[in-house]
């Protein structure tokens, strides 16, 4: 199933992760404004044909912009290099998806320099790659400029085993209610991590030397013996979503962690909790609606100015 809400949430980092600026945000913000060309087109092209080459694209890109607009909001700091800059911080040692960013900004610089920002490019192309992935299109306002700011030291994001109480909390202080947080995490359903993060729940749960009891026993053998064996050479990949839907976006997680087949502790935790769990089953039966968009409303612009 293509969702609806899903799509409407994805696109709230772009809404509601904001620091108050005066910039307004709009809809066919650059129309107009590229000589002849359609900026939003040349971004759509760009990331067809990288999602044509590699799907998990699309993983990369929400990310990205996950990692970016938590920060200081979507201002692209993320992009900035520098010794201390937010890529030297651990969380974002993985993210990926900057070749891409930097591939559609020279194509626009090329079209009307100076005009599009990397802040917009990323909130853009997000979207572009999460409807190539099955997700339902929806728009999204650009008009953000590029911070200048980018500290290791501000990066501030969830552990994988932060407790659902924890959680609750850690995104309310960013604008988000516990509906909120159930979904945007439901961007895992095309999202990937490492053996290493869960070897943990595989083989040594609280150091009792077993796997952890809530998780599905005939999954964690599958994990065990084909994804994360004990003496692995690499530190394997392991998907958060049932690998036959990993590259699409659908309700396919929320199915998964109801089975108690979540790879993340929190993500099977959303499962358990009583305050997220009726959340997920709701979600999981195809039910997927927002009662109305979020962060739209004065000061919840995304953007921050230079």
């Amino acid at each position: 199933m293509v969702s609806r809400g899903a799509a409407v949430i994805f696109a709230l980092l772009a809404l509601n992760l904001a620091v108050s600026c005066q910039a307004s945000l709009q809809y066919g913000f650059y129309k107009g404004k590229c000589k002849n060309q359609d900026v939003e087109t040349i971004i759509r092209n760009i990331v067809t044909a990288s999602w044509f080459g590699d799907q998990k694209i699309v993983a990369g890109l929400l990310r990205l912009q996950f990692h970016d607009c938590f920060v200081r909001g979507c201002d692209a700091s993320l992009l900035l290099d520098g010794p201390t800059s937010e890529k030297t911080a651990f969380p974002n040692l993985t993210v990926f998806g900057y070749d891409l960013i930097d591939q559609i900004k020279a194509a626009l610089e090329s079209a009307c320099p100076g005009v599009v920002s990397c802040a917009d490019i990323i909130i853009a192309a997000t979207r572009d790659a999460v409807v190539l992935a099955g997700g339902q299109k929806y728009e999204v306002q650009l008009g953000r400029r590029d911070g200048t700011v980018s500290q290791a030291s501000l990066v501030n994001l969830p552990a994988p085993e932060i407790s659902v109480a924890a959680a609750i909390q850690f995104y309310a202080q960013r604008g988000f209610g516990t509906r909120d947080m159930v979904l945007l995490l439901g961007v895992h359903t095309v999202g990937v991590t490492h053996c290493s993060i869960v070897n943990n729940r595989l083989y040594n749960w609280n150091g009792s030397g077993k796997p952890e009891p809530n998780m599905d026993p005939f999954y964690v053998m599958v994990l065990q013996n084909v994804a994360c064996p004990i003496g692995q050479t690499f530190d394997n990949f392991v998907f958060l979503d049932d690998p036959s839907s990993v590259l699409k976006v659908d309700n396919s997680y929320y199915n998964q962690l109801l089975r108690k087949r979540g790879i993340l502790p929190i993500d099977q935790a959303l499962a358990l909790d009583p305050t997220t769990k009726p959340i997920v089953q709701q979600l999981a039966g195809n039910n997927w609606t927002l009662p109305h968009p979020i962060g739209q409303g004065p000061g919840q612009n995304g953007c921050v100015q230079v």
